[in-house]
């Protein structure tokens, strides 16, 4: 191997090396920024859920009004035992009839729904 291309293929290893060493620093950056904004947002929301825990403490030490007295009626149960069941009827619907013509035969037959039970 001659000196030109020694020298060339070192050259070439040198800069990906700076590139690598370049992008290791870059992704380094990004983590260590990424990780205080994620920190940040934590903070936030930490602070957001304890206001609305105590928000919620404070609702519930609040007693709530008294329920006005349940007037007096005639009894439910007694009107329901009294009333008929509706009759339910069932119809199936008719069956659809599927016509798939073929060239050079007869129409085959196909049915889809309804119809009876075997």
């Amino acid at each position: 191997m001659n000196r030109t291309r020694a020298l060339s293929v070192s050259l070439a290893v040198a800069i990906a090396a700076a590139a690598g060493v370049f992008s290791v620093a870059h992704t380094a950056a990004l983590g260590a920024a990424s990780r205080s904004t994620n920190d940040a947002k934590i903070a936030q929301r930490s602070a957001q859920l304890d206001r609305y825990e105590a928000s919620l403490r404070k609702a519930l030490a609040r007693k709530p009004p008294a329920l006005p007295p349940v007037p007096a009626t005639v009894s439910q149960t007694s009107t329901l035992q009294s009333a008929v069941p509706a009759k339910v009827v069932y119809h199936r619907p008719p069956p659809v009839v599927v016509v798939t013509h073929r060239a050079g035969g007869e129409g085959e037959h196909e049915y889809e729904g309804g119809g009876e039970d075997d």
